[in-house]
């Protein structure tokens, strides 16, 4: 399954330099609805597009929230010219099916 959404990438304020964006809630249902095989923490197993770069990574729950969230290596965010606070367009296939 394949979704797109655009969200802001935001830092984790207890872990300098770890970068996220929030998977909107509406797709995080949808995800959480798919039969797949357990993973650890309730990761999920993804491809991901952003402008020019992909990569394979997983996604993990938020508890508070209830959203997944999608971690932002440093390559892609120096490579794509992404800033804190800033929308990021995110082509995301789900792999764990």
């Amino acid at each position: 399954m394949r979704f797109e959404f655009a969200a802001p990438l935001w830092e984790w304020a207890s872990q300098a330099n770890w970068f996220f964006v929030t998977v909107p809630e509406e797709i995080s249902a949808d995800i959480r609805e798919i039969p797949r095989p357990p993973r650890g923490f309730g990761s999920v197993r993804v491809r991901v597009a952003v402008g020019g770069s992909t990569w394979s990574t997983s996604i993990f729950p938020e508890s508070k929230v209830g959203c997944y969230m999608l971690p932002m290596k440093k390559a892609v965010r120096v490579a794509e010219g992404l800033v804190e606070g800033g929308d990021v367009t995110v082509s995301l296939t789900v792999l764990d099916l």
